[in-house]
């Protein structure tokens, strides 16, 4: 069947959106902070980076401490997670001397935000993943896949239908054509249309996930995963338009909102088993930062401190961790190879 040339699968117009070199959405702004978009975690608190830093060097010691380890950070936005985490491994010499820092980043206009705010560490840019060595690799994506374009299957009256975006001068509209899901089933390697009604998957997530998997399946390295996502066994359609904290029209804000969704954790873990990988937890943000002891590390702090920068610093808190916010909406989720086993920040249920 040939398609209309004004009509496009949903993940292309997404990658246009957000990813256009001139019009879009990461390209030509800084969406992160109160003054931009939206907030992320490393934005609202120190200590959100600080527990990532607990975290990388206690993983670090489970590999009986190598002589050469890369971290790399996938997608770092304003460059702030990064930021505090070397500031951190400061604190761990023998660590911070085995540590190459890089930094994968797809937008031109967001890494020279990152290059001025890091510009007194050691750190390397990146544009592909091949471009890293096989060493021991630390992975780290906070808010990073979903930010990758994504596409959208509905099953109606028995046969599912592919989400296209109609686009006109005039106006853009959603539309839906026949799709044969066997072809993304036999890309994934399993059948992610049992028993769903919705589905949402991203090309893309899965070309990421392959590449890493062969950086961490040689040496001994890992993928962690801190995303917007949920656990439930029917996917969902979570797909959502954000601009200036609010939610916003996909089609009537096209390069100037952020267009995301949310992980299904349980779809990423049957991917990461057909890559022949090992899944080690899967927990929910609040558990994770608070079995780092994110709560202690708030008390000394905020100890010999005035109670306006006290009652801010467990503010800040409050939304990291708390159920009703940040805490149940984010999933971490550690991926390593098999030969691993390593539970920290995934003690609590």
């Amino acid at each position: 069947m040939s398609l209309n040339k004004n009509l496009i699968t949903l993940d292309k117009f997404i990658n246009q959106a957000l990813y256009s070199p001139k019009k879009g959405f990461y390209m030509k702004k800084n969406p992160f902070g109160s003054e931009g978009d939206f907030l992320t975690s490393p934005n609202i608190s120190i200590l959100f980076s600080e527990m990532l830093s607990v975290w990388t060097i206690a993983f670090w010691q489970n590999l009986k401490c190598p002589k050469k380890i890369n971290l790399i950070e996938l997608g770092s936005g304003n460059g702030q997670m990064i930021y505090d985490m070397i500031n951190s491994f400061k604190n761990f010499p023998k660590f911070y001397k085995s540590c190459k820092f890089f930094i994968l980043e797809k937008s031109p206009y967001l890494k020279k935000i990152q290059k001025k705010k890091l510009k007194k560490f050691n750190i390397k840019w990146i544009r592909n993943i091949n471009e890293l060595k096989n060493e021991h690799n630390i992975f780290i994506a906070n808010e990073f896949f979903d930010s990758l374009p994504f596409k959208q299957f509905f099953k109606i009256k028995n046969k599912w239908m592919e989400r296209f975006v109609v686009v006109d001068k005039k106006k853009q509209n959603f539309t839906k054509i026949v799709s044969n899901i066997s072809k993304i089933e036999k890309k994934l390697g399993f059948k992610i249309s049992t028993n769903q009604k919705v589905i949402e998957y991203s090309p893309l997530t899965l070309e990421y996930l392959k590449i890493i998997s062969k950086k961490i399946q040689h040496k001994k390295g890992c993928l962690l995963i801190i995303d917007y996502g949920y656990l439930d066994d029917q996917m969902k359609d979570t797909m959502m338009s954000i601009k200036k904290h609010k939610y916003t029209n996909i089609l009537k804000t096209f390069g100037d909102s952020d267009i995301t969704y949310k992980l299904n954790f349980k779809i990423l873990k049957k991917i990461i088993k057909n890559l022949k990988l090992k899944c080690q937890a899967i927990t929910s943000q609040r558990n994770f930062l608070i079995s780092l002891g994110i709560q202690q590390r708030a008390e000394i702090l905020s100890k010999n401190l005035p109670f306006s920068k006290k009652a801010d610093i467990y503010y800040r808190l409050k939304r990291l961790i708390d159920k009703d916010q940040m805490g149940n909406l984010f999933k971490v989720m550690l991926i390593t190879n098999k030969n691993i086993d390593f539970k920290v920040g995934f003690e609590i249920d």
